[in-house]
């Protein structure tokens, strides 16, 4: 009998029109791009509810964002499904999609974050950074080699150990010491 192989989704979401925030798009567009079997590619400006129904078809989802602190290129990481603290039918984190697709409609499949390390988030322009576009290059790259292997090898181009909440990864907005980071990113320092 021969083997199925799994059926993956990256779905890039941000807003293209806020310069570097558009880089989960972007990705998104540059992965579809490459016609790879198997592999679906959707963009959203942000995630809703509506989306657990989107991965729930799906053995592998590639959420893609833009971050504006961190290294670049940015990260890739598995991302573990975790509950809304509260619900709203216009915004959703990823791992919040990720838990109600598993529970609402049993989501059995592997989740990831990538990250994209942006710049340039202060103006309301469609456009990437150059350093954006570089990070864009390279994680773009390195997911279509993720992507062209088995499935299962996924993990091995994974940058860290699993997380469960995306603004810690994306933004920093955990409550920790990156807030003067995040304040100069969004205004444009280096």
């Amino acid at each position: 009998m021969a083997r199925v192989k799994p059926t993956i989704l990256v779905l890039g979401y941000g807003n293209p029109g806020r310069l570097d925030d558009g880089l989960g798009p972007a990705l998104a567009e540059n992965i579809g791009r490459l016609a790879l079997p198997g592999v679906t590619t959707e963009s959203a400006y942000q995630l809703n509810i509506e989306d657990a129904a989107l991965i729930a078809g799906f053995d592998v989802v590639v959420f893609a964002d833009a971050t504006v602190t961190g290294d670049d290129p940015g990260f890739f990481r598995r991302l573990l499904g975790r509950p809304a603290a509260a619900c709203s039918s216009h915004m959703m984190r990823p791992e919040a999609v990720v838990a109600l697709a598993t529970e609402a409609l049993g989501f059995a499949g592997r989740a990831y974050l990538l990250g994209v390390r942006g710049h340039a988030f202060n103006e309301y322009e469609e456009r990437l950074s150059e350093r954006a576009r570089r990070n864009l290059r390279s994680q773009a790259a390195m997911l279509a080699r993720a992507l062209e292997g088995h499935a299962a090898a996924i993990d091995s181009f994974t940058t860290g150990g699993p997380i469960d909440d995306s603004a810690a990864a994306c933004n920093a907005a955990c409550g920790c010491d990156a807030g003067e980071a995040i304040t100069a990113a969004i205004e444009g320092e280096p």
